[in-house]
C-alpha cells in the first residue's frame, strides 16, 4: 500500500465496498481492482463462523490464485436485541439471492416481532454495530495483516438516505442525528468501521515496512 502508484486488488463483488475502497486509497495513488476484473476466478464460500475467518479465506484463496497480495473484506451488521444477528450472515440475511432491499425489511419484521404489543412509539429499536475485518494475505510470504474496526448506532424503523449500501438507511448515528446512508463518502470515511479497520491496517502495514528497513 505505498504512494506513488501501483493495483490493490480487493477480493469482492460488492459495487458498494469497492467504491469505498476506490476513494480509500485513491490519495496514495492505487488503483483498485476487484474480482469484476477477474470473471475467471470462481466465488469463495464464505461458511467461516467468524468475521475473521471468512476474510482470512477470501485473501488468502484469491492471493494464492493470482500469485498476488489481496485484500479482503469481511462485515456485518450486530443488533443486540437479535443476540448478535445476522453477524456473518448479513448479506444473506433473508436468503442466499437476496437484495440490501429484502435484507432490510427481514430485519425490521424480526425486530417489529420483539416489539409486539409494547405501547411504544419509539423509531429506535435496538443498539447495534457495524463491524468490518480486513485481511490482506501476500502469497510469496504466507503472512497475514489484519485488522477490525466497529462503529456503535441504533437500528431505526424509519429509513433514510440514499447514499451507502446495505444496511446503512437503518442505521441510526445519534452524534449526527442522521442514518449512516445521510452521511457524505468523506463522512461515512472518517467514522465508519471500514474506514477505522484501513487506518488500523495501513498503520500495521507501516509499522512492519519500518522494522523491515
Amino acid at each position: 500500500m505505498k504512494s506513488g502508484g501501483g493495483i490493490l486488488i480487493v477480493a469482492t463483488k460488492n459495487k458498494g465496498k469497492v467504491r469505498e475502497f476506490q476513494h480509500a486509497f485513491a490519495p496514495l495513488g492505487l488503483e483498485v481492482k476487484s474480482m469484476f476484473d477477474y470473471p475467471e476466478l470462481p466465488d469463495v464460500v464464505e461458511d467461516g463462523d467468524t468475521f475473521a475467518a471468512n476474510a482470512l479465506k477470501k485473501s488468502k484463496a484469491v492471493g494464492d490464485a493470482l500469485g498476488l497480495p489481496v485484500l479482503a473484506d469481511d462485515s456485518g451488521l450486530c443488533v443486540d436485541a437479535l443476540d448478535g444477528r445476522p453477524g456473518v450472515y448479513s448479506a444473506r440475511y433473508a436468503g442466499e439471492d437476496a437484495d440490501d432491499k429484502e435484507n432490510n425489511l427481514k430485519l425490521l419484521s424480526e425486530l417489529e416481532k420483539l416489539k409486539q404489543g409494547e405501547d411504544t412509539d419509539q423509531p429506535l429499536l435496538s443498539t447495534a454495530r457495524f463491524v468490518c475485518v480486513l485481511s490482506l494475505y501476500d502469497p510469496a510470504t504466507g503472512k497475514e495483516l489484519a485488522a477490525e474496526g466497529t462503529v456503535e448506532g441504533w437500528i431505526t424503523s424509519e429509513q433514510a438516505g440514499g447514499g451507502g449500501f446495505g444496511y446503512d438507511p437503518l442505521f441510526y448515528l445519534p452524534e449526527f442525528r442522521q442514518t449512516m446512508a445521510e452521511l457524505t463518502l468523506e463522512e461515512k470515511q472518517a467514522i465508519s468501521h471500514r474506514g477505522m479497520a484501513l487506518r488500523l491496517l495501513t498503520e500495521k502495514l507501516a509499522a512492519e515496512q519500518q522494522q523491515g528497513n
